[in-house]
């Protein structure tokens, strides 16, 4: 959930989420167009190489529905994992773009205002003393620039000031309500935010060159990590990430060889489907250790680090559970499943809070697999010559509010009983699965539940965990039952393992409201779900809101009154309009996962940089304070417990308390040091989460961030292609062209100082590729690169990126051949007929590109 706050006066450089005149462009507006059409054009690339059709127009009116539906091998969109994920990086994107307005207002280099352009760019910038400017006339400012700063192409931009109105002679400003600076000769503003402004006549026209430009930035991101890489960074996976976290402690043999079976069950039956796990996860723990963390595509790289675990050790009973658990939580991918495997206590449960943090930010769903729980933490002895460990109720109880938080479960069962248990985990990994229902009673008291079957739903499942004692019984929309008693019946089929109760539901000519009727007096929960991907619904919190208004692309904009107290989940309820008649409308009901919490503590920190080179240390400023309907009460006063956590175990400091004095406004303030190694690898980063608790230790609430380790930059130049030669075999007879061949050799230098050819590959063409290294007249290293093809495909690109990622492109073209024209050889500082074009790189999005592959 998030909330968007804009001042139309103060925002400036495009208004970042929602335009107040219905007709100007926005910053979600540009991100999201420039993201949709740069995914439909790969998605179009792959098919056309796959040799499949692609029948999707690529223009400014594209949905991501209608993306995904394009971008999926069958042209379905079910065949997708869900709709949520891509429609979550795009909005992770454009809130970023909005939170630089919102958090970075008043700073001139975030949004280019008083000129701070980089010092390199001086030769195309005009400078401090060069007059931009004149008064507007009569409040119209179409014509305010100088024509010599037309005429000569300088770069200029406005000056903006909420609190002086001093700017140098003759320049131009931001203009805008609050802008003071506008206020002074030479009178008026350039922005053109929205189509109001002082040059909104021109705002269509840099919205579209803010989306080309977008786009040029993303096609780089892809030519650096490919095609395929890049649609995963999209959150355009066929499926789901396979996590598993396993405790790997003398007494769990039997759980890591039914963690083995199941993965391997899945890694088999869907390899080469569109149900095959995207990326695999695998995250050891014991103690005192844990890790080291694996993450890959590559099926068979699992399946070997999964065969090497072995059960031994655990001389203490409690393990590093929630070590492993934020490793797992800090790399998948958003909205993962992540499945825990363990035996025993959790030894570092003050990490409790981090977890829920996590599980927030993430929106991923932690199943426990927890076997052996016992009212006992007796230790007893295990057949196997390892121990087992007892884990007595109040241990398993943190498991459950973890479980809880996140939507997922806390299966409690014998180890001989793992196998049924694990069918969880095989239901996770189908396509699109959605929670249509799920509530957790603790303390247990009998009640009803209902839930809504619409017919857009399928393999639906319904799961109860809770006490032995716990009956329940299920009623169907057209009023057929069966209780638990019934293992198979004419709603259900059923099985039981420990505390679980797992029923595939037999829906078919049933939609409309179900019900389930649960007795018991201990804990228990009830979750349903069910195959569909159609549905999405961003809302931000509420008892009860209506949908009010259409954002276009399938979004709608919610409003609410207040945010519940409390814990509270997301349940979104409706009509579906396209029902043939009233009387035969189809209502729908979808959950969120994640459980949240309203908290009365506020917590913001803001990185001044989140790039951290290896060997350095970075400070993080943070701000505590209490809060009142949201609004931070400046007459509150209090002592807070502050902790600080990252992913990496890096040495960090942070205070250990904070205190609210009186007279301070309501807030606090620390700081954060986080110390990176130099052995850590430039391209990985580290999750840091600051969490802040009262006195009482009632509320807590937190804050996240991500910072990318990265070496520093000394290489900024991108590969370059000098052409040596084209052949001209190429006849101008198309019906010749599959007997013919042409060739295209050219040079990719990186210079003295680069850090070297990473990678060579076709961006279009479909000929064969060969290169050799060789060192250059000046020391430099060269790498010569040969391409032939049929003369049915007569044009080549070439994407060349270095080491450190900056693209460089080169395009061939064969020519036809005369009887009089020879083979001809270009020397290499021409330039080739066919052209080449080169592309500079933007290294720092690059870097964070790559890292957040891994997320």
């Amino acid at each position: 959930m998030a909330v968007g706050l804009s001042l139309p006066g103060l925002i400036h450089c495009f208004l970042p989420l929602f335009s107040f005149d219905g007709n100007s462009t926005t910053h979600r507006d540009i991100t999201q167009r420039a993201v949709l059409r740069k995914t439909a054009e790969v998605c179009r690339d792959i098919a056309a190489s796959e040799g499949r059709d692609f029948s999707l127009t690529i223009d400014d009116r594209l949905s991501a529905s209608e993306v995904q539906r394009a971008c999926s091998s069958t042209g379905t969109s079910t065949s997708l994992l869900s709709s949520v994920l891509y429609h979550t990086s795009i909005a992770n994107m454009y809130f970023s773009n909005a939170k630089v307005d919102v958090v970075f207002a008043l700073s001139e280099e975030h949004h280019f205002d008083d000129e701070t352009f980089q010092g390199g760019r001086d030769v195309i910038t005009a400078g401090p003393s060069t007059p931009t400017c004149r008064n507007c006339t009569g409040g119209n400012c179409a014509d305010n620039l100088l024509p010599d700063l037309l005429q000569q192409g300088l770069l200029t931009s406005g000056y903006f000031n909420i609190f002086s109105s001093a700017k140098p002679a003759g320049k131009c400003s931001h203009g805008g309500l609050f802008d003071l600076t506008s206020k002074q000769e030479p009178v008026g503003g350039i922005s053109k935010d929205d189509v109001g402004s002082s040059h909104g006549s021109l705002h269509h026209t840099a919205a579209d060159l803010a989306v080309n430009a977008t786009m040029e930035l993303l096609e780089d991101i892809k030519a650096a990590v490919g095609d395929k890489n890049f649609l995963r960074l999209m959150g355009l996976s066929q499926s789901s990430a396979l996590c598993f976290v396993i405790d790997t402690t003398g007494s769990m043999s039997d759980d890591i060889a039914e963690a083995k079976r199941v993965s391997f069950d899945i890694i088999d039956s869907k390899r080469g489907t569109q149900d095959e796990p995207s990326a695999y996860i695998l995250v050891p723990f014991n103690d005192p250790g844990f890790g080291p963390l694996l993450m890959t595509t590559d099926a068979d790289i699992f399946k070997a680090n999964i065969n090497k675990l072995s059960a031994s050790g655990g001389g203490d009973i409690p393990e590093l559970c929630l070590s492993g658990l934020q490793l797992a939580l800090t790399a998948a991918p958003p909205s993962s499943e992540i499945f825990v495997f363990t035996d025993a206590p959790a030894k570092d449960a003050h990490l409790k809070s981090t977890i829920s943090a996590l599980i927030e930010s993430t929106k991923s769903v932690v199943t426990f697999m927890l076997t052996d729980v016992r009212a006992s933490r007796r230790r007893r002895s295990n057949t196997r010559g390892g121990s087992s460990r007892a884990m007595g109720q109040s241990d398993a109880q943190l498991y459950r509010d973890l479980a809880r938080t996140s939507g997922g479960q806390a299966i409690e069962v014998s180890k001989s009983d793992l196998s049924v248990a694990t069918a969880v985990i095989q239901d996770s990994t189908a396509s699109a699965v959605v929670t249509v229902f799920q509530v957790v009673k603790n303390p247990g008291s009998p009640d009803n539940f209902t839930f809504t079957v619409d017919g857009s739903l399928m393999n639906m499942t319904a799961y109860i965990t809770g006490a032995s004692s716990l009956t329940f019984d299920l009623t169907s929309s057209t009023g057929l039952s069966q209780s638990s008693s019934q293992s198979s019946g004419p709603l259900a089929s059923s099985t039981t393992a420990g505390n679980l109760r797992r029923l595939s539901l037999n829906t078919d000519n049933q939609t409309g409201s179900w019900q389930i009727r649960v007795n018991s007096n201990s804990p228990y929960s009830v979750k349903v779900t069910g195959g569909n991907a159609s549905l999405l619904m961003s809302v931000t919190g509420s008892d009860t809101v209506k949908v009010t208004e259409s954002l276009g692309s399938g979004n709608f904009l919610v409003t609410f009154s207040a945010v519940p107290a409390g814990d509270f989940v997301v349940r979104l309820k409706g009509e579906d309009s396209s029902s043939s008649s009233r009387s035969t409308a189809s209502v729908f009901q979808r959950q969120a996962s994640t459980q949240m919490k309203t908290s009365g503590i506020s917590v913001t920190a803001q990185a001044n940089n989140t790039n951290v080179e290896p060997g350095s240390t970075i400070s993080i400023p943070f701000t505590v304070a209490t809060t009142t309907n949201g609004v931070v009460n400046n007459s509150a006063t209090g002592t807070f417990a502050v902790r600080a956590n990252n992913d990496r175990s890096y040495t960090s400091t942070s205070p250990s308390t904070l205190t609210v004095a009186a007279g301070s406004g309501g807030t606090a303030n620390g700081t954060v040091t986080l110390t990176v190694p130099t052995s850590a690898a430039s391209g990985t980063d580290v999750t840091l989460t600051i969490e802040a608790e009262n006195a009482a230790a009632s509320d807590v609430n937190y804050a996240v961030l991500r910072l990318s380790v990265t070496a520093k930059v000394t290489d900024v130049t991108r590969p370059v292609c000098q052409e040596v030669s084209t052949s001209t075999d190429c006849s101008s007879a198309s019906s010749l062209c599959s007997s013919s061949k042409w060739e295209f050799i050219a040079n990719f230098t990186d210079g003295v100082n680069g850090t070297g050819i990473e990678s060579i590959t076709i961006r279009k063409g479909n000929g064969t590729l060969n290169s050799s290294a060789l060192t250059g007249a000046g020391g430099e290293n060269v790498t010569v690169v040969t391409y032939s093809a049929s003369c049915c495909s007569q044009n080549v690109e070439l994407t060349a990126v270095d080491k450190i990622g900056n693209v460089g492109t080169c395009v061939g073209q064969a020519r036809e051949a005369t009887t009089a024209a020879p083979v001809t050889t270009a020397a290499v500082n021409t330039t080739s007929t066919g052209g080449h074009t080169l592309k500079m790189s933007h290294y720092l999005w690059m870097t964070v590109a790559v890292s957040l592959l891994w997320k």
